[in-house]
């Protein structure tokens, strides 16, 4: 039975993408999320369903390439909308700062340095706003459990595909509310 949906199957327990993922949230992630959403119900999906109504308008949909495109375009907004609508509802949003500023937690802006002096910066946030580019990794991620209740000059140990790489914590800053 080959086809283009097959794929290899996998343990459910051993399948680290089938780990439960934590809920948290900042306030600004939040917040971006509502404006997504609020954008995509308000803008979007009216503008969408004039523009289905006006190709609809025009006859034979089965031809209609302008039809086809918008309404699905409008049914993924509409899956979009559903979805952000669910997930926000599940989400816990963190909009206070730990008791010990001096220990990294949910929300820190973390610097590494590696055993070479290479300086590394980190914030650790919720799975629904990591950012490559900005170094945003989620708390589930291996690092971050590494990072977890560590302090300054606190050394940590991680497994990368590329063998165990240490760190050393160097500073710990937390965004103000």
């Amino acid at each position: 039975m080959k086809g283009r949906n097959m794929t290899r199957w996998r343990d459910p327990a051993k399948d680290p993408r089938q780990a439960p993922k934590s809920n948290l949230i900042t306030a600004e992630g939040a917040a971006r999320l509502r404006g997504i959403l609020d954008h995509l119900s308000r803008v979007k999906r009216p503008e969408l369903s004039t523009k289905v109504g006006e190709a609809a308008a025009l006859g034979d949909r089965s031809e209609n390439a302008d039809y086809t495109y918008n309404k699905k375009e409008l049914n993924r907004v509409i899956a979009r909308i559903r979805y952000l609508t669910l997930r926000l509802d599940e989400l816990q949003v963190v909009d206070r700062l730990p008791a010990n500023l001096d220990k990294i937690f949910f929300g820190a802006f973390v610097d590494l340095e590696d055993e070479e002096g290479e300086a590394l910066q980190l914030r650790i946030v919720g799975h629904d706003e990591i950012n490559t580019q900005k170094r945003w990794i989620s708390i589930d991620a291996p690092m971050a459990k590494a990072l977890l209740s560590k302090g300054v000059d606190d050394d940590i140990e991680v497994l990368t595909p590329n063998g165990k790489v240490f760190y050393t914590v160097t500073a710990i800053r937390y965004a103000s509310l």
